[in-house]
């Protein structure tokens, strides 16, 4: 098996493997409350892009 083959078999769970890993190196770094102050600025970050994407706001805005 090649290398791609095994990266689209295997895709999830290294993409969790990642995950957990940078998880755990904020934990580790940063302490547990700054961690979840992280990943809801991220989360927060999401949505906005999201809401803005589905809204047309910058389409719009640069229209004019």
């Amino acid at each position: 098996m090649d290398v791609m083959t095994l990266l689209k078999k295997y895709r999830y769970p290294i993409v969790g493997g990642l995950l957990g890993l940078i998880f755990a190196v904020l934990l580790v770094t940063y302490g547990l409350f700054k961690t979840i102050l992280i990943l809801v600025f991220i989360a927060l970050g999401i949505y906005l892009a999201i809401f803005i994407e589905r809204r047309d706001i910058l389409d719009n805005l640069f229209k004019k």
